[in-house]
């Protein structure tokens, strides 16, 4: 487990104590234009890497799905489908302006008796053992305080047999394209957030925040040896500007 006194937030050294804080700042200020952002940041290429991390969870009727940093819901709002009647999603997130987000939406599409929102953290997990078929957390592991407990937290929740799909940013596996994708993060991406969302210290902390999370190997080596699951895959997306770890508890 990581046990340090300070840690990252975005290329700033902070106390530990002062990380959640400061990061469900960035969230409540961008709650409302969060969606927007994600389509207007990848050209809507992020529901191809989410429609992909849906592909990989292995759902079907009568699951049990925990989908943690859950936001405005739209990984939840398919997997509900996917579960149908008989199974149940959580939608949970720390952020309660996300959160709020993500219930208004599901109980727009009518799936108000398939799922519920719970407003947790993901180091401390409050449910039961060995009670999910799956878990998907997208784009937040990155924002957790500790990795390494949130992960031997959701290893402890997630049945024998369950999978784990962590869908990040991570490291492009070509130099021009790390080149590029510099330039748009640090030079374009703060500027889109002044514009549209009127923020751009939040998305200066997202490009930050992506750089200082582990590369896909190191991910990896730090869900198998400190989350306690037994097998991981990766899979980049998009030349590794994204990567999906899908992992298994045997």
């Amino acid at each position: 487990m990581e046990d340090r006194p300070t840690t990252d937030f975005g290329f700033d050294e902070i106390p530990a104590a002062e990380k959640q804080a400061r990061v469900g700042a960035v969230f409540t200020s961008v709650a409302q234009k969060y969606d927007l952002m994600n389509d207007v940041m990848s050209l809507g290429v992020h529901h191809l890497w989410k429609r992909f991390t849906l592909e990989m969870c292995g759902l079907r009727a009568g699951h049990r799905v925990l989908d943690l940093a859950g936001g405005t819901g739209d990984l939840a709002l398919r997997q509900a489908q996917m579960v149908g009647a008989s199974g149940q999603v959580i939608l949970a997130d720390i952020n309660a302006a996300m959160l709020q987000q993500g219930r208004d939406r599901l109980i727009d599409k009518g799936f108000v008796k398939r799922f519920e929102a719970v407003q947790c953290n993901a180091e401390i997990l409050p449910f039961a053992d060995n009670h999910f078929d799956c878990i998907t957390i997208a784009f937040g592991l990155r924002n957790v305080t500790d990795k390494s407990r949130a992960l031997a937290s959701m290893q402890r929740v997630l049945k024998p047999g369950g999978r784990l799909c962590v869908l990040e940013f991570s490291k492009p596996i070509c130099a021009p394209l790390e080149k590029l994708y510099d330039f748009y993060s640090f030079k374009l991406l703060p500027r889109m957030g002044e514009l549209i969302a009127r923020d751009r210290d939040s998305y200066q902390y997202l490009a930050e925040s992506i750089r200082m999370h582990p590369d896909q190997q190191a991910l990896r080596q730090i869900i198998l040896e400190q989350g306690g699951f037994d097998e991981v895959e990766v899979h980049n997306l998009s030349g590794g500007i994204v990567a999906l770890h899908r992992a298994f508890k045997y």
